[in-house]
């Protein structure tokens, strides 16, 4: 999903990191961002009023989208799994990402979701709970070279396909000095590219050997494209994603951490992630530490 801006691109995750930038502006003005309730909600509060609202982006597939009118995806069948304990409605409510945490601290909603991914930054102003999903980058390749390219080391001397301004645009300098490292070589190009989509179409037509891109977008391109390509792990760090709170809400910090620590037990949360993603995911049980 793009936004223009003065003849660029902004990935929206991008937008993120300028709206907690807003946010942490707008912090320091008086009144500004007041929640619509004081205090912190509890699970009280959210029993009284019977329903939970949780705020997403109804465009992200396959964490939340619309289809026939409906909004659902893995959040949407994870959130109700989550707070089916407290008895109450679960209501999503769809909202522009670039102003997604601010809308949380002026009271829109009382979390969100749709893979609120962890930084440095976010982690100082925002709650979160524990990981409920992966977002790490990994490699798309074609089917046919699986045999070959089983992990980074089988991209040594190839050609690697990163979209411009993206992580796997950050990562191509690390990637290619740990290909180096371990092999002696490394790749023999790498292309970038204005979007992932024009980086799938090269890969398909052999023009690289590799795509960089989030797991969970990967994921989706192998689903709609049975047969044709395959997604080779462990390329990138570890990242996940957590459930958004305001900070003062710790009581439903603690009832998030629990629930997704309890559907980990169960196996619940893997069997969705099969649904959705085709895919188990490998969730740390804490949030990173960017101290």
């Amino acid at each position: 999903m793009f936004f223009p801006r003065s003849g660029t691109a902004i990935s929206r995750r991008r937008l993120v990191q300028m709206s907690g930038l807003l946010l942490a502006a707008a912090t320091l003005l008086p009144g500004a961002l007041t929640p619509a309730k004081a205090g912190p909600l509890t699970l009280e509060d959210i029993k009284k009023a019977g329903v939970v609202r949780v705020g997403v982006e109804a465009a992200y597939r396959p964490f939340t989208f619309r289809d026939k009118g409906e909004i659902v995806g893995y959040d949407v069948d994870l959130a109700k799994q989550i707070f089916a304990p407290l008895g109450v409605k679960v209501e999503f409510i769809d909202t522009a990402w670039a102003g997604v945490i601010p809308a949380l601290y002026a009271g829109n909603f009382d979390v969100i979701m749709t893979s609120l991914t962890y930084t440095k930054e976010r982690v100082a102003k925002v709650g979160y709970s524990i990981p409920y999903t992966e977002a790490t980058q990994e490699m798309l390749i074609r089917a046919s070279d699986a045999g070959t390219i089983k992990n980074l080391d089988g991209m040594s001397g190839k050609i690697l396909g990163v979209k411009l301004g993206s992580a796997g645009d950050t990562m191509k300098t690390k990637l290619e000095e740990k290909l180096k490292a371990d092999t002696g070589k490394g790749f023999s190009e790498v292309k970038t590219y204005d979007d992932h989509p024009a980086a799938y179409l090269a890969l398909a037509q052999g023009s690289v050997d590799g795509v960089i891109n989030s797991l969970a977008t990967l994921t989706q391109v192998v689903k709609d494209a049975p047969g044709k390509y395959v997604i080779v792990r462990d390329i990138g760090p570890r990242n996940w994603a957590g459930i958004g709170t305001r900070k003062e809400d710790t009581q439903l910090i603690d009832f998030l951490n629990e629930r997704i620590t309890a559907l980990k037990a169960n196996g619940e949360i893997y069997k969705l992630q099969e649904k959705w993603f085709g895919t188990q995911m490998k969730l740390s049980d804490k949030i990173p530490d960017f101290s």
